[in-house]
């Protein structure tokens, strides 16, 4: 068997593979928090109870619908674009102008209250999501066994991403989005529709977290207490890759999450920790991120 740096390859290998599968999550969470931060100025805590959402909504309709994994790719994450634009008209919408403290206080309410109503109904403990067929089993690379659906949320997470990446940032569509941020008087000036697009901003910013729920049901056991275990992280990743950068949250999300996966090899010990102390590292050295512009 062959080793690197005295571990052995497959070894090593898998926990690359473990950590690119977190990293996609990272990805497509930061990412979702950054279109909205940087397209709305609001500091969405409710980000990890709306990914909870969105493999809960994908359980309901495998177990009370009888609608397989590829129906609930399409109207889980829909369903929780519905859910943000609730939140986006009733609530976020009178603190726009606010300070971000007040957008972070009331979306993490939101979170407690979500999370507390999925549990009271489903209780702590995780459910199973059943594998589609198609996804079951491995692709033998020789060197190692690459498991058909964890290279399915590689490939997705990364199109989502990158397509996303090119609409804000590439588009018209886009250019209107950073406009209508920066003077939405000039922007309704041309006769667009400033709030609706506000709303549907935030509805795709959390329809992205909802995806992400979907892709994750199969992997981690569906339960209440998932979001909360992952956004602390997602946080940092949008800390460390800039607030409100579309790129640097896709490039860190996935960068952190390999970095993770081999300090799992290396150091155990900080595995849980290693992203943070990047955080730490990083606001030091530069407070606006990576990828984020220095006011």
């Amino acid at each position: 068997m062959t080793e690197i740096f005295g571990i052995p390859t497959a070894a090593l290998l898998g926990q690359l593979l473990l950590g690119l599968v977190n990293g996609s999550f990272y990805a497509i969470l930061s990412l979702g928090l950054a279109v909205i931060f940087g397209m709305l100025n609001i500091v969405n805590f409710a980000h990890g109870a709306l990914y909870m959402a969105g493999a809960f909504f994908s359980w309901m309709l495998l177990n009370y619908a009888g609608l397989n994994y590829w129906y609930a790719l399409i109207l889980a994450p829909l369903g929780v674009g519905l859910i943000g634009v609730l939140i986006e008209k009733t609530m976020l919408r009178w603190l726009h102008q606010l300070d971000h403290l007040y957008g972070l206080l009331l979306t993490f309410g939101l979170a407690l209250l979500l999370e507390g109503l999925f549990r009271e109904f489903y209780g702590s403990s995780g459910m199973p999501y059943e594998l589609p067929a198609v996804f079951r089993g491995a692709y033998d690379l020789g060197f190692m066994m690459l498991p058909k659906y964890r290279a399915w949320v590689v490939a997705v997470s990364i199109v989502v991403c990158l397509f996303t990446w090119y609409v804000i940032e590439k588009t018209k569509l886009g250019a209107y989005l950073r406009a209508g941020t920066e003077n939405p008087n000039l922007v309704k000036a041309f006769g667009i529709n400033v709030p609706l697009m506000v709303t549907l901003t935030y509805a795709f910013g959390v329809a992205l977290a909802g995806l992400a729920g979907v892709m994750a049901a199969p992997i981690y056991q569906v339960s209440p207490l998932m979001g909360s275990n992952i956004i602390i992280v997602v946080f940092a990743v949008v800390v460390i890759g800039g607030m409100g950068s579309i790129l640097g949250s896709i490039i860190t999300g996935i960068a952190l999450g390999l970095i993770e996966g081999l300090t799992k090899v290396f150091y155990a010990e900080i595995s849980s920790t290693v992203v943070f102390i990047i955080m730490a590292i990083v606001l030091m050295v530069r407070p606006a991120g990576l990828f984020g512009r220095e006011k």
